[in-house]
């Protein structure tokens, strides 16, 4: 049975244009950060890491996967756009400041809704 659902899975990943995908991405990120918030809240500072951390990676891979050719100015401005995420969240984890987490939310859901309506 489980065979069956991670092929269907993997089937429905693979078959995602590249823009769901990415918009599924940006869910994720936004998703480990509400966590990372709520865990913050409750002063389990470990698990707060942990959720910025994953959500890091998440936007590391957004930034390695950039057509730096062929994307020109785009690529260039969401490569900013990333870096700079990725400086907030380090801070915000170490300076445990909710208010830098919830900046890179609104950066994220922003990304994530013009890119659902290229996806379209």
């Amino acid at each position: 049975m489980m065979d069956g659902i991670s092929a269907y899975r993997e089937h429905t990943i693979t078959t995602e244009s590249k823009g769901r995908l990415i918009v599924l991405l940006y869910d994720g990120a936004i998703k480990f950060l509400r966590l990372a918030q709520q865990e913050l809240d409750a002063e389990d500072f470990a698990k707060k890491g942990e959720y910025i951390g994953k959500a890091v990676d998440i936007i590391i891979e957004l930034d390695t996967c950039l057509d730096m050719e062929s994307g020109g100015e785009i690529a260039q401005n969401l490569r900013s756009l990333y870096q700079f995420m990725r400086r907030h969240l380090l801070e915000a984890n170490t300076k445990r400041d909710p208010q830098r987490i919830g900046e890179v939310i609104g950066i994220l859901a922003d990304l994530k809704e013009a890119w659902a309506a290229l996806a379209e």
